[in-house]
């Protein structure tokens, strides 16, 4: 075993030090040079090497984990032990349900900060690891990991003289997303979100943040109170490297709100927005994610028709096929759906399409829906699996 010289001694062999910058485009098919990405491939790394590099930084997580639980709030859901999307997703459901039915104008900031994790400065991340109380030691093994980093550019015409990095934290390392959070954090704290009145007020307690990694959400009772957050926000982010992509950022309102502008640029204001992979809207009803959802389904399905007019697959995996890889696409987010009876209607008609599709029975053949579900034996529902996970998250969060 390596670790406890690599923990006592400090040191991390040099060859994970180097790597290839490669540009990559991004998922936006805009051809504008900030939709390019900087990935580094490790230089020359062996399998072995690899599994050994991995080591070291997994010993490292597990003992850092532990100040990350100190240190970060619960409003901080990303890359956490028993914490995660859904959390977040049913916080923000429950928030806007809670503002409906009390009536009051609820007032959201989609945060989108310019290459966030590629923006890290490593000598103010040390800096802010010595204040969140992290041992020298440990801060040492992580400079040490990135101390000395250097990288070539290889295009296509050739490659770039070698030359030092100084800010990003390493793709794919298990230790980025923990450096990040505690950045993040630091943001934050010099923001003064912990300490303002400022926010929703729920339970005698103050929320005005939700945050997974570097998807930081604002929220707030009146327009005055949002703009405030995200300047404070703002100002502190750029002290240390960060920028708001603005094009990006946007502002979502039940109640009345006017044209925002910041450093020239307008922010802009939309009726629903994609937090964390489902839609959310204005007015906080679910139908509309369902709807979504149910439409996605239609496209997976789709797009296994081939899969399903094989002779060679059985039918019991077919039916596995469409469990593992059609519902769960249906059913994220839907701990926090509030289901009307239009919408159990749609969920029912859905499932029932799944099976036919997949047994090739159009509408127009005279089978009932009992026959092909005797056929198939299911099991549960797609209405039953989604309320087995209600339950399970119920279970979670008691």
């Amino acid at each position: 075993m390596s670790h406890p010289f690599i923990i006592q001694g400090m040191s991390h062999p040099f060859i994970i030090l180097y790597g290839n910058v490669l540009s990559c485009l991004s998922a936006s098919p805009s051809s504008r040079w900030n939709s390019q990405r900087a990935m580094m491939a490790l230089a020359h790394l062996c399998i072995l090497k690899v599994y050994l590099a991995h080591s070291r930084h997994l010993i490292l997580q597990v003992r850092l984990q532990q100040y990350v639980n100190c240190e970060l709030p619960d409003v901080q859901a990303g890359f956490r032990k028993g914490r995660g999307t859904r959390d977040q997703i049913a916080n923000i459901h429950w928030i806007m349900e809670k503002a409906r039915e009390f009536q009051k104008n609820i007032y959201f900031c989609f945060i989108d900060y310019a290459k966030a994790f590629d923006c890290v400065d490593h000598n103010k991340l040390w800096k802010i690891l010595k204040e969140m109380g992290i041992p020298d030691h440990l801060i040492c093994l992580l400079r040490n990991l990135y101390t000395g980093q250097e990288a070539t550019v290889r295009t296509g015409h050739g490659t770039t003289d070698w030359f030092q990095i100084g800010k990003g934290v390493r793709q794919g390392c298990i230790l980025s997303p923990c450096l990040f959070n505690f950045y993040a954090e630091y943001i934050m704290r010099n923001a003064g979100l912990e300490e303002t009145q400022t926010g929703i007020k729920i339970a005698g307690r103050n929320i005005n943040n939700l945050r997974y990694a570097d998807d930081t959400t604002l929220m707030a009772e009146s327009e005055e109170e949002l703009k405030s957050l995200l300047m404070k926000v703002k100002v502190e982010s750029e002290k240390v490297g960060l920028k708001l992509n603005i094009q990006k950022t946007k502002i979502m309102a039940s109640g009345p709100i006017t044209s925002w502008e910041i450093d020239g640029e307008t922010v802009e204001t939309v009726s629903d927005f994609i937090f964390l992979g489902p839609k959310i809207t204005a007015d906080g009803d679910c139908s509309h994610e369902i709807k979504r959802c149910l439409l996605l389904g239609r496209k997976v399905m789709t797009n296994l028709d081939s899969m399903f007019k094989s002779r060679d697959v059985t039918l019991p995996t077919k039916v596995r096929l469409v469990k593992a890889m059609v519902f769960p696409v249906v059913m994220y987010g839907c701990e926090s759906w509030t289901v009307k009876k239009a919408e159990h209607q749609r969920i029912d008609a859905f499932d029932l399409w799944c099976w036919r599709r997949l047994l090739r029975v159009p509408w127009t053949a005279r089978r009932s829906n009992q026959s092909i579900l005797k056929e198939i034996s299911p099991g549960i529902s797609l209405e039953g699996m989604m309320l087995k996970l209600k339950l399970q998250y119920f279970g979670h969060l008691m």
